[in-house]
This record gives C-alpha cells, sequence and structure tokens, in this order.
C-alpha cells in the first residue's frame, strides 16, 4: 500500500507538467493561425486594390479616345474653313488657314490651340505633370470636357510641331513628306505630274484624372 501511493505521487507531477506542455503547444499554434490568417487577409486586400487601381487606371486610358476625337474634329474642322475677301465679294472664297496662328478659347472658339510646339525641360528632366501644371494651366491652354460617365476628367492640349507661329513653309514644321504623281494623258509618251501638298503634323496630349487620384497622359500625332 505504501508502495501504491509512492507511485500515485510520482506519477502525478508528470501529468501535470504533460498538462503544461500541451497548453503551451496549443497557445503556439494558435498565435501562429491567427498570423498566417492576418497575412492572407492583407494579401486579398492588397491584391483588391492593386486589382481596382489597375481598373481605375485602364478606364481614365480608355477615355483619353475622346479628348483624340475632339481634337482630331476641330483640327479638320479649322482646316476647312474659309473666308471671303471684304474687298472682292464676288471672288471665290479662300481658305482662311486659322491653324497658322495661335487660338485662345473664347467666343466663338472652344478650344484653345497653339501653332507651335512646346515641351517638359529636358534640362531639368521636367516631367509631363509638372509641365502640365506650371505652364501648360498657367497659360490657359488647357481645354477640359465634362466629367464623363465614369467619373474621369478629360482634358486635351494641341500643338502645331512648328518651330514657329505662321506659314508653315517658313515655320520649320514637321510634316510628311511632298509626293509627286503623274496623270496619263491621251498621248502615252507624255503625262502631267502634278504635286501632292505635305501634311503638317499636330500633336495632341491627352491627360484624364479618374476616381482614385489615377492619372493617365496619351498623346497621339496626326497629319492634317
Amino acid at each position: 500500500m505504501l508502495n501504491s501511493k509512492l507511485h500515485e505521487a510520482a506519477v502525478a507531477p508528470v501529468r501535470q507538467q504533460q498538462r503544461g506542455i500541451v497548453l503551451l503547444l496549443a497557445i503556439i499554434v494558435l498565435v501562429a493561425m491567427s498570423l498566417a490568417t492576418i497575412g492572407l487577409m492583407r494579401s486579398v486586400l492588397t491584391s483588391n486594390r492593386v486589382a481596382g487601381n489597375l481598373a481605375f487606371q485602364q478606364s481614365a486610358t480608355q477615355s483619353s479616345d475622346m479628348g483624340v476625337e475632339r481634337a482630331v474634329a476641330w483640327l479638320e474642322q479649322k482646316s476647312r474653313e474659309q473666308t471671303i475677301d471684304p474687298a472682292k465679294p464676288t471672288a471665290p472664297p479662300t481658305p482662311a488657314n486659322k491653324l497658322f496662328g495661335n487660338i485662345t478659347a473664347g467666343g466663338a472658339e472652344p478650344y484653345s490651340y497653339r501653332a507651335s510646339r512646346a515641351d517638359p525641360d529636358p534640362v531639368t528632366q521636367q516631367t509631363w505633370e509638372a509641365f502640365w501644371n506650371a505652364t501648360l494651366v498657367a497659360n490657359n491652354l488647357v481645354n477640359t470636357l465634362p466629367v464623363d460617365a465614369a467619373g474621369n476628367t478629360v482634358s486635351f492640349v494641341i500643338h502645331r510641331l512648328c518651330a514657329f507661329a505662321g506659314d508653315p513653309l517658313a515655320s520649320n514644321c514637321e510634316s510628311s513628306a511632298t509626293l509627286s504623281s503623274s496623270t496619263q494623258t491621251s498621248s502615252k509618251s507624255s503625262g502631267i505630274k502634278l504635286l501632292v501638298p505635305s501634311q503638317t503634323y499636330y500633336r495632341i496630349t491627352v491627360r484624364v484624372q479618374g476616381p482614385r487620384n489615377a492619372v493617365s497622359f496619351v498623346q497621339a500625332v496626326v497629319a492634317i
């Protein structure tokens, strides 16, 4: 009987020690699982945020097409405008050449336009965002459209790719090459060569600002 009591007294501390170790292991596993759950939740939230930002960025880029189309339509309209000399009212109309000079929005003119190019300062490595705010916005050269259904604000600036304003032939403009084509006359041995006039290049810079401060720049060069 004495031996039985001694055996029970020796086993009791061992069981208590085992219970303590199991509790410690359970706490460690619980902490590890909690940290893993928190990490997984943060990863999911980050992925959702990145996906949302990419969606807003893509939406802003797609909205830039509206600015390009509006600028191209305006350029084509201006290039076709004609005028009549008051001194010769019976004479046929002549091209107005409105795109030879700068245009400021106001009155009958819905958009501003510059007949010479302007670029960010390459010496200071100026960004387009800084150039947009410091130069274009400050000089009222930015044309802003109403906010679209996606919440994007589309703005655009039109520059003629010339060194200065005036006649493109004397303004050092970037233009397509002058092409020559021949038309066959009734005589097979002769033909008339026609000079196809060159087209001047215009650069359209579109800036789109959307929700969550998503900003996208898109440029298009058109020949008219």
